[in-house]
């Protein structure tokens, strides 16, 4: 019923343009000068249109339409790769904002000094996870160190996951109650009525992989384990889909391991002010609008060289 639902929108969606084409068309074989203003307005709208939907129709893979689970771990560098992950955090958060998605941190691990140490956050809405998904892999930061006395130039990485937000009744994720260990504890938080005074808190450990998840976010343990459940749900998608590109890249005999290397994307805010993304070249020097969250064109981008 989700894909008939769906697909009957889509094609609904095509009928509705395709109405308003001809309608146009109908009204410039009038020929009439009075209508020419109401005219080119309404092909300006049409090609603003059909741009927008070629650009949808990019958006074709199995879960594109899918909402997302989004993952940010610092990496090497200390504070300023922890301020670095949280700088991302807010950059993500304020992006799915201006889309009108709905944002929710599920799991978070706070930084020694500044920033945090990880995040998890669901994202929910429709193409989260086909726009999203331009966004896997390491992103790098050059900057002045706020946090270095001699304020020295220093080179912080983060690495971003981007993973589907499966259905509980997806029909290739198979998973055992033998197979996982659940435990429960208290949520952490800054204090006072943050704290929780009861266990709710859930880390799920599937022991065939030994894939952790946790989720602290809800007040209800409920709650939490069914994100930490959609969580591992996903992580088990993404592994086996991965394992099935290796067979193939094996078979094609041009197989690399897949490991934390090479950044996808370098934001330099000293000596001089530049993003840009290392698979499609494209680049922009107003950094604190991709900070503030601007970041369609680098994702349109990518989906456009990655076609």
């Amino acid at each position: 019923m989700k894909q008939y639902t769906a697909v009957k929108s889509l094609v609904e969606s095509w009928r509705a343009f395709s109405r308003r084409l001809h309608d146009a068309f109908e009204l410039a074989q009038l020929d009439d000068e009075s209508l020419r203003a109401e005219l080119e307005v309404e092909i300006s709208a049409i090609e603003a249109d059909l741009e927008k939907r070629s650009f949808t129709a990019m958006l074709s893979g199995t879960h594109d339409r899918d909402s997302a689970i989004l993952a940010i771990h610092a990496g090497a560098g200390g504070t300023d790769s922890q301020d670095w992950a949280g700088m991302l955090e807010r950059m993500y958060l304020r992006w799915a904002e201006e889309r009108g998605y709905k944002a929710e941190i599920l799991d978070s691990t706070d930084g020694e000094e500044a920033g945090i140490k990880s995040a998890t956050i669901a994202i929910d809405g429709e193409y989260a996870f086909g726009y999203l998904r331009s966004e896997k892999g390491v992103h790098r930061l050059v900057r002045l160190s706020p946090f270095d006395a001699a304020h020295r130039r220093h080179t912080s990485f983060a690495l971003v996951e981007i993973l589907p937000q499966v259905a509980m009744d997806e029909a290739e994720i198979n998973i055992e109650p033998g197979d996982l260990r659940v435990d429960v504890f208290r949520s952490s938080g800054a204090g006072g009525q943050n704290v929780q005074k009861n266990a709710t808190a859930i880390r799920i450990t599937h022991i065939p992989t030994g894939i952790v998840v946790t989720c602290q976010n809800e007040r209800s343990q409920t709650q939490n384990r069914e994100f930490a459940m959609r969580i591992l749900r996903a992580r088990l998608l993404e592994l086996k889909q991965a394992e099935r590109e290796e067979e193939r890249a094996v078979l094609r005999g041009e197989y690399t391991k897949a490991e934390w290397g090479s950044q996808i994307r370098s934001y330099v805010l000293h000596p001089y002010q530049m993003v840009k993304d290392h698979r499609t070249d494209h680049e922009t020097g107003n950094t604190q609008k991709v900070l503030d969250g601007e970041l369609d064109e680098f994702m349109e981008s990518y989906l456009r060289h990655a076609v």
